[in-house]
């Protein structure tokens, strides 16, 4: 039980690298996103991400924890916002329980402070997904998700969003419409142009705004595991 904990342990420690090794090249390009993100809409500011991918594996979950300690570590009070209501993973990220988060919240009306976990990170704080529910999809395109993550933006600087793949549900299309902008994840040692295109389309029809794409084991070549590119989204190609 005991060497199960530490690999966890060790697990955990490997996702959140902007944390536990903040001047390696991989954490600045974490921060690269970040201010990527800033300066992404001049006229209206970008103040919650959905991070998504075209399907699973892509790295989604991490990168969307490590851009989150990011913002916090520039001042910023974020929430990172665990959406994926089936297969969830930032619990086991941050170390914390389950038992209630943003499924119990649509459900039982639970109010958002009596839900968030105080990461062991200044500035940064956690809704998880909750139990995981019968029918996903409907409780994200209710009123209740949409009322709530309306209030939680007054509460916070940003909010980052983790979703499931964008071709295995819908949900990341309903969380889409809550965020202010997307951002898609792509393994490019498996990257499939076919399902990008799919994806970004799925996207284009729930009006989403689409503001970058995070290239993921960029140089697959050298099998850099842990490499992360951000490209600026563009609207005419």
């Amino acid at each position: 039980m005991r060497h199960r904990k530490m690999n966890n342990e060790v697990a955990s420690a490997k996702k959140i690298i902007v944390a536990t090794k903040p001047h390696s090249p991989v954490s600045e390009q974490f921060r690269t996103i970040r201010t990527n993100i800033m300066y992404s809409s001049i006229d209206r500011p970008i103040r919650s991400v959905l991070f998504t991918s075209a399907v699973a594996g892509a790295g989604k979950s991490t990168i969307a924890a490590n851009v989150a300690i990011a913002y916090a570590q520039a001042g910023k009070k974020t929430l990172l916002l665990d959406g994926d209501l089936r297969r969830p993973t930032c619990h086991y990220t941050f170390k914390v329980s389950n038992q209630k988060g943003l499924s119990t919240a649509i459900v039982n009306d639970i109010a958002s402070e009596d839900l968030v976990n105080q990461t062991e990170f200044d500035n940064l704080y956690l809704i998880t997904s909750g139990p995981i529910p019968p029918n996903p999809s409907e409780l994200l395109s209710s009123k209740k998700l949409t009322q709530f993550i309306d209030h939680l933006k007054f509460q916070y600087e940003m909010i980052i969003v983790d979703s499931p793949p964008l071709l295995s549900v819908t949900d990341a299309q309903l969380l889409s419409k809550s965020a202010d902008g997307v951002i898609m994840i792509t393994d490019v040692e498996n990257n499939n142009r076919n399902h990008l295109l799919e994806a970004k389309d799925l996207l284009n029809k729930a009006d989403a705004n689409i503001i970058g794409l995070v290239l993921n084991n960029r140089d697959a070549k050298y099998r850099l595991k842990d490499d992360y590119y951000y490209h600026q989204a563009s609207h005419d190609g």
